[in-house]
């Protein structure tokens, strides 16, 4: 029987280019460093379904405070 769940590579690369367009003014280089960094501080989550909600969620938050600080 096949695994339900979510592909969490695809939801990565999908927040890296969602993010990237929704803040083109913002590194595209930087944007993924975030992107990894966060994915890496979801490592041990128990439910899986949900990190790549929680982690576009974190990563905004991210870039908007660093798009603050560069002002």
């Amino acid at each position: 029987m096949a695994e339900k769940g979510i592909d969490e590579n695809s939801a990565f690369r999908e927040i890296v280019e969602r993010m990237t367009r929704k803040y083109p003014d913002f590194p595209a280089e930087r944007t993924s460093e975030i992107v990894d960094a966060v994915r890496a501080e979801l490592t041990d989550a128990k439910v899986r379904d949900f990190v790549p909600v929680l982690a576009e969620r974190e990563v905004k938050k991210r870039i908007k405070q660093e798009r603050r600080s560069e002002v």
